[in-house]
C-alpha cells in the first residue's frame, strides 16, 4: 500500500498585502459606484483569473487609453508615469491610484537620488511596467538613468558611470537579491560614491527565502501563478536550481505531470503574490486526491 504523500504549503503563498489591497479596493469601488464605468489601465495584477473575475464584476481592463472617456480609470499596482496620469484626466476620467505602496517608495527614492545628482541605476527588467513607471517618474528630474539586470549590461556604460562619480541604485520590488548583489559589487569598484536602496519588497524576500528552504526539503516543488508574473517566475527559478520544479497557472495543468507527482513523496507548494487563494486550494486538493 503506497505511503501518503507529505504536502507542505508555504506560509507566504498567494496575495501579498499590496495585491489584496488593490483587488479589494477596486471591487469596493464598483460596489460604491454602480452607476459609473470603471476600467483599469493595464492588468491590475499579473493574473488572468483575477482579470476575468474583475471583468465579471463589470470592471474592464483596457490596454490603450481612449481619447475620450468617462467614469473611473484605475492605475494598476505597478504604477504609471506622471504623463499617463495627466492623459487619464485629460481624457475625461477620474483617476484612481492603486499603485502598490512599496512601488511608490521605489519611485520616490529614485526621484530623490536623481534630484541629488546621482546617476541612477534601476535594477530590473526594462520592459516591466513597474520599472517603466519608476524610470518615467525619475526622468522628470534628470536623464542619467540606466536599467539593468546584469553586470555585463552595465559594463557598456562603465566610462560614463566612472565620469559621473556619484551612483544611486534602486531595485524593482520583485527582483532577486542574487541579481542585485553582483551589480552592487561591480558598482562599488567603479564609483567614488555609491548609495544603494534595497527596495525589494519584504513580501518578495520572505517568499524567496521560504521557497529556497522548501526546495531543499522536498522531492518536488510546485509554484503556482501567472507565467507573466515576475515574482512568481523568480520563485520558480530559485526552486529549480535546487530541486525538480513545476510552474503552473492552475490545477488543471497538473494532469500533465501525473507520473512525476506519483513518484514524488515530499511535495512543496508555493505561489506568487498575485495568485488567488482559490487557485492554491485547488492545487492542494488535487495533490491530496492523488496521495
Amino acid at each position: 500500500m503506497p505511503t501518503t504523500k507529505e504536502i507542505t504549503l508555504a506560509k507566504y503563498a498567494g496575495f501579498c498585502y499590496g495585491v489584496k489591497r488593490a483587488v479589494d479596493t477596486v471591487k469596493k469601488l464598483k460596489l460604491e459606484n454602480p452607476e459609473k464605468d470603471i476600467c483599469i489601465l493595464g492588468e491590475l495584477i499579473h493574473n488572468s483569473q483575477v482579470i476575468e473575475d474583475l471583468s465579471s464584476c463589470g470592471i474592464d481592463t483596457i490596454e490603450d487609453l481612449p481619447e475620450h472617456g468617462k467614469g473611473i480609470c484605475v492605475v494598476r499596482t505597478h504604477g504609471q508615469s506622471p504623463e499617463t496620469f495627466e492623459k487619464i484626466k485629460n481624457a475625461g476620467f477620474e483617476a484612481y491610484d492603486l499603485t502598490c505602496p512599496d512601488v511608490k517608495k521605489v519611485q520616490q527614492k529614485a526621484v530623490e537620488l536623481v534630484q541629488n545628482g546621482y546617476y541612477l541605476v534601476i535594477v530590473g527588467k526594462e520592459e516591466h511596467p513597474e520599472v517603466s513607471a519608476i524610470k518615467a517618474n525619475a526622468r522628470l528630474y534628470g536623464d542619467k538613468i540606466i536599467v539593468s539586470t546584469s553586470v555585463e549590461e552595465l559594463r557598456t556604460f562603465e566610462n560614463e558611470l566612472k565620469k559621473h562619480k556619484k551612483i544611486g541604485v534602486v531595485v524593482q520590488t520583485t527582483q532577486m537579491l542574487s541579481t542585485l548583489n553582483p551589480i552592487v559589487e561591480y558598482l562599488t569598484s567603479i564609483s567614488k560614491e555609491l548609495v544603494v536602496a534595497n527596495t525589494i519588497c519584504p513580501s518578495t524576500s520572505k517568499r524567496q527565502n521560504e521557497v529556497r528552504e522548501l526546495a531543499q526539503q522536498n522531492d518536488l516543488m510546485i509554484i503556482v501563478g501567472s507565467k507573466n508574473s515576475a515574482n512568481t517566475t523568480h520563485l520558480a527559478d530559485i526552486s529549480n536550481e535546487i530541486t525538480t520544479t513545476i510552474h503552473i497557472e492552475s490545477a488543471d495543468e497538473l494532469n500533465n505531470y501525473k507520473d512525476l507527482i506519483e513518484k514524488s513523496q515530499k511535495i512543496g507548494v508555493s505561489a506568487g503574490a498575485s495568485t488567488p487563494q482559490n487557485i492554491i486550494d485547488e492545487v492542494i486538493n488535487y495533490l491530496k486526491i492523488m496521495s
